[in-house]
């Protein structure tokens, strides 16, 4: 996971797109209350408190990069749970886990076939992972525009050399890379996702544009976010593609 932390407060605000999703992976994952899961990603611990309301008698381990969402996410743990900072291609456990919940976190991983791996390596013999994040062709449209405004003069010195900060794998991939990291019943899929965010200008700053707003000096950061909400319209509508993953460790 790219090592860089978030603005953890604006994001557990606006953050309910994500909520969202999270809510319909963990729909997928078949519990019955006693289990060890991994919150792969945990964010602000907004999916972390659904997952913890379906283990009355489990336990979370919820990880993520950022210790400032980490330390949002503790607010809802409950005394036998555990969290953590850890990037995700390197997390190792003591004691594997039943099951893996991931949301909107895989695609800052750039290393999937490393992921995977340590995904598997997490579970139990039998163990499964319900997992989502972004695909193949999300919120393209928005980041060619971001990149437009982002060549252009005063934030061409910072942003024209733009790095690639996301991968967006496809399903067909995914599915390979899983197999060949040992898990079985793979399914992957995509799913289109049009999302108007209900608050745009802080939706852009903590999630879409954060990784742009750390390359600019603070004087550039408002007017740069001011121009892309500009070139986006109102209503902000972003095209996301999401990128599903059922698999069982074999």
């Amino acid at each position: 996971m790219t090592p860089r932390d978030w603005d953890a407060a604006t994001y557990d605000r606006v953050a309910n797109v994500q909520e969202r999703w999270g809510r319909a992976v963990l729909e997928r994952l078949e519990l019955d209350g006693h289990e060890t899961v991994l919150d792969a990603g945990c964010g602000t611990g907004r999916v972390t408190r659904a997952l913890i309301e379906r283990l009355p008698e489990g336990r979370v381990v919820a990880v993520d990069a950022s210790p400032a969402m980490v330390e949002k996410a503790r607010r809802v743990l409950r005394d036998g749970d555990e969290a953590r900072v850890a990037d995700l291609s390197e997390l190792e456990l003591s004691e594997p886990v039943d099951a893996v919940l991931s949301t909107a976190v895989f695609h800052w991983i750039f290393d999937h076939d490393l992921l995977f791996r340590r995904m598997h390596d997490a579970l139990r013999p039998g163990g499964v992972m319900e997992a989502q994040c972004g695909g193949e062709g999300n919120v393209s449209a928005f980041l060619a525009l971001a990149r437009r405004v982002g060549n252009q003069d005063p934030y061409a010195e910072y942003l024209g050399d733009w790095p690639e900060t996301w991968y967006f794998s496809s399903a067909k991939s995914a599915a390979e890379r899983l197999q060949a990291a040992g898990f079985v019943e793979v399914h992957c899929w995509l799913e289109e996702a049009e999302e108007r965010p209900e608050d745009p200008r802080g939706f852009l700053s903590s999630v879409c544009l954060a990784p742009h707003l750390e390359r600019l000096p603070p004087e550039l950061q408002d007017r740069y976010v001011d121009a892309v909400q500009r070139d986006t319209g109102n209503p902000l509508v972003l095209d996301y593609v999401r990128l599903n993953v059922s698999a069982r460790r074999g």
